[in-house]
């Protein structure tokens, strides 16, 4: 296990850093609520990229760069939901704001996979979203967005899942990964050359206190997963094996969480309250670092994100050798 000692803060007066990605010149972005991503370079210094349009009130969940230096949103509004696309000048325009025709909810995750095509999660469909934080809650999907076909519109391709959380496409492209966050488990499905998915499998089920958030890979195969709550992060093996690598959490207060979860009675305050020595609600994972062996975790109820050394080499994302955008513009803001 990575002891709590050794693992650092990155970072400052960051706001609801949920998502973390990482690039390979060293650059950092995090969801941001001040509406946009925050952009922290190599050397330490701070940046945010927002909208030019400040009535857009959007609330980044899961964020996505983009090859022409664009960064895609995923709004997590109270009612309202959507993936936005912020230029680097500022210029924010809707990328998918509905699908057959209805609006979509409340937005959690946006991926690229090497393909260009992009996956959207909605958790649930039930509002508030709280209403979704049950077991036997299964109204979320995934939404496909394919540019490469010549129907372009957005098409739901998984749906009935237990509050949907981080997707991801596999290495070789053939399988997509999705977290059911409140039905605890990891599933996969296979993906057709028409983006379609099928043969739906369960890779892990998840126990007591492990409500799976954020996943990604590393270059042995194996699968990290980040839980609420428990502040935990699991390696799954390729046999299927599970290994707890960080945990930080007051067994007190996950008991307290468990049995609200299991009486159907899981709300907000069972989120928005950290119970733990130094992580506050981990949610999301990336590697980078020179080697991609450095670990930075994206948290729910913190200012700064976290960094860790990892016995394993992360496998380096889709968007790893994106510059990002490219310089600070008038509209974006200076971290004081």
């Amino acid at each position: 296990m990575i002891s709590l000692d050794s693992i650092e803060s990155v970072g400052t007066g960051l706001n609801r850093p949920e998502c973390v990605l990482a690039t390979s010149n060293g650059r950092l972005y995090t969801a941001d609520w001040r509406g946009g991503v925050g952009i922290t370079e190599a050397d330490g210094a701070q940046w945010y990229l927002l909208p030019n349009d400040k009535s857009l009130n959007l609330k980044p969940n899961g964020i996505c760069l983009m090859p022409d230096g664009s960064v895609l949103v995923a709004h997590l509004g109270d009612t309202d939901g959507g993936v936005y696309r912020i230029a680097e000048d500022g210029t924010t325009t809707p990328f998918c704001i509905e699908v057959d025709g209805e609006p979509l909810p409340p937005s959690n995750y946006v991926h690229l996979d090497h393909k260009g095509r992009v996956w959207i999660t909605v958790s649930t469909r039930k509002m508030p979203r709280s209403e979704g934080y049950k077991p036997d809650v299964c109204d979320g999907f995934v939404v496909l967005v394919d540019p490469s076909t010549e129907n372009r519109e957005p098409r739901i391709v998984a749906d009935n899942l237990g509050y949907t959380n981080e997707c991801l496409v596999s290495p070789d492209g053939n399988t997509l990964y999705v977290n059911e966050t409140f039905a605890r488990k990891l599933v996969s499905f296979d993906i057709a050359g028409n983006g379609d998915l099928s043969n739906k499998k369960i890779v892990a089920e998840f126990d007591q206190g492990t409500f799976p958030d954020g996943m990604t890979f590393d270059t042995k195969g194996g699968i990290w997963i980040t839980s609420i709550v428990s502040n935990r992060v699991i390696r799954i093996d390729p046999d299927g094996s599970q290994v707890i690598m960080i945990e930080d959490c007051k067994q007190d207060h996950l008991a307290w969480v468990e049995a609200a979860f299991q009486a159907g009675e899981m709300g907000r305050p069972h989120l928005d309250n950290a119970q733990s020595k130094k992580l506050k609600n981990i949610s999301s994972l990336a590697f980078g670092g020179d080697d991609l062996k450095t670990g930075y975790l994206g948290c729910l109820l913190d200012q700064s994100i976290y960094s860790f050394a990892s016995p394993y080499q992360g496998h380096a994302p889709v968007h790893w050798n994106f510059s990002g955008p490219q310089k600070i513009l008038p509209n974006s803001e200076i971290a004081s």
